[in-house]
């Protein structure tokens, strides 16, 4: 394939900031004309995928839109009608596949989704004052156009531990491995993060897999909207606020750690597939290492072909689900086509693990993910490997951690006859996670972006 234009892709859609401090702005478009008039002097800010040579900046800023977005910014009907559905009927209205019912219903989401959420404007920042700056500045810009106002904003950021920013989550899982690996797209590239080969090694995904307009891994182009120009270099993002649970995921972790014989740390390395360090049990079944942690051709370079049955890692394990990697047979080839690109940050105040926490508290995980198919590959993820089992030969059975449970689940850890790796059943699961809202957005290309602006979209 040819060289990516980096000038013109969002810099988030490549990959991402590691800023510790971030704020997203959800807009609704007031009017057209103004809308467009504002995008235009929003251009500007947009970081793109350009290379940072000259260091890290202080902030920045990217924007995506909802499908009522681009009917308030008044694209043309054709354009808008060769959208994908699931873009189109958006995350709401795809509540039954998803499994978004129960407590993960809308009626229990954040208030903001009450109302139509046309952008996404997310600002990523160094410092708290430098995110307060750029929020302020981009907020005097929507004001003055009178094209967009804020209707609600979502803070994030790295957690704090003992005064050190850290890549933990609530639950006090290391986070941020595993991102996969695109062709053409400049990262530090790391054994494991992209697909397997014939001789057991690693290349890159098909660019397709994330960006719309290039193959994907069957060689053909995602469905995506006319004209090609409005689509090229552009991806989906999925946008979900999930809660956390902490004083019930920490009360279940204690009440079962005490029945496993392994202990409680051993038991939250099956949950996961992960100790809370990192290492992956995979390679580590017994103990953490801090020295596969510390290695990058280590920590995400693992399969689980020879440990089909799960004495090692559990089938059901949160990583193995959400990527079987070659488990499934077929030398990984079933699972390059479900990759998706995470973009996750945790939100509100850190609760020490000497504590039992509390469910009330607003805390929990922004889940944001890139693909170039909604459908094909977050949908399938979510439907098919997380709220469902069958795949894995766990029938029913949800992914332990993020599934749907609603106090009645069960998960099976596998395990030897190893006294302290024994089968162990997991039942009467709650829900440790809960849906608090979320959205489908386009993430436009710089072009798409000028074009909307310029009110130029012309499927012909």
């Amino acid at each position: 394939m040819s060289k990516l234009d980096i000038t013109d892709i969002q810099g988030f859609a490549l990959r991402g900031y590691n800023f510790p401090f971030a704020r997203f702005l959800f807009l609704k478009i007031s009017d057209k004309q103004k809308g467009r008039e504002c995008i235009g002097r929003l251009v500007k800010y947009i970081t793109t995928g350009e290379r940072w040579d000259q260091g890290k900046p202080k902030t920045t800023v990217n924007i995506a839109f909802t499908y009522k977005g681009l009917v308030a910014l008044g694209l043309p009907e054709p354009s808008l009608l060769s959208f994908p559905v699931e873009f189109v009927q958006g995350m709401k209205a795809r509540g039954a596949i998803l499994s978004d019912t129960g407590k993960n219903s809308p009626h229990h989401w954040d208030a903001v989704w009450e109302h139509e959420v046309h952008a996404w404007l997310g600002v990523f920042a160094q410092s708290q004052p430098d995110l307060e700056y750029q929020c302020s500045e981009l907020l005097t810009l929507l004001q003055e156009s009178g094209g967009a106002t804020k209707i609600d904003s979502q803070d994030a950021g790295a957690l704090q531990i003992n005064g050190q920013i850290t890549t933990k989550e609530h639950f006090g899982y290391t986070d941020g491995f595993g991102n996969p690996e695109f062709m053409g797209v400049e990262k530090d590239s790391q054994p494991g993060q992209g697909k397997l080969t014939a001789d057991g090694k690693w290349t890159p995904l098909a660019t397709g897999e994330l960006l719309l307009e290039y193959a994907d891994e069957a060689g053909e182009l995602p469905v995506a909207p006319l004209p090609h120009l409005l689509a090229s270099n552009g991806t989906f993002m999925v946008y979900r606020k999930l809660h956390q649970n902490v004083a019930t995921f920490r009360k279940y972790l204690m009440e079962k750690g005490a029945l496993y014989p392994g202990g409680t740390e051993k038991l939250a390395s099956k949950f996961i597939g992960r100790w809370r360090d990192g290492t992956p049990v995979e390679l580590s079944p017994s103990e953490p290492s801090p020295a596969i942690v510390g290695d990058k051709n280590r920590n995400v370079n693992f399969t689980f072909g020879n440990d089909l049955d799960g004495a090692r890692c559990p089938v059901g394990a949160h990583v193995r689900r959400t990527n079987p990697r070659d488990a499934f047979g077929f030398n990984g080839k079933l699972i390059n086509r479900r990759r998706i690109s995470r973009r996750g940050m945790p939100y509100g105040p850190y609760t020490p693990e000497d504590q039992p926490g509390t469910d009330d508290e607003e805390h929990g995980m922004i889940f944001m993910a890139l693909n170039a198919s909604l459908f094909r590959q977050f949908e399938f993820v979510q439907q098919q490997w997380i709220e469902y089992g069958n795949d894995a030969r766990q029938g029913n059975d949800k992914d332990i951690l993020i599934g749907n449970h609603g106090g009645s689940g069960k998960v099976m850890i596998q395990g030897t006859t190893d006294p302290n790796n024994p089968p162990f059943l997991c039942g009467a699961l709650p829900n440790f996670v809960e849906l608090r809202g979320g959205d489908y957005f386009f993430v436009p290309s710089i072009t798409a972006l000028r074009m909307i602006a310029a009110n130029s979209v012309d499927p012909r």
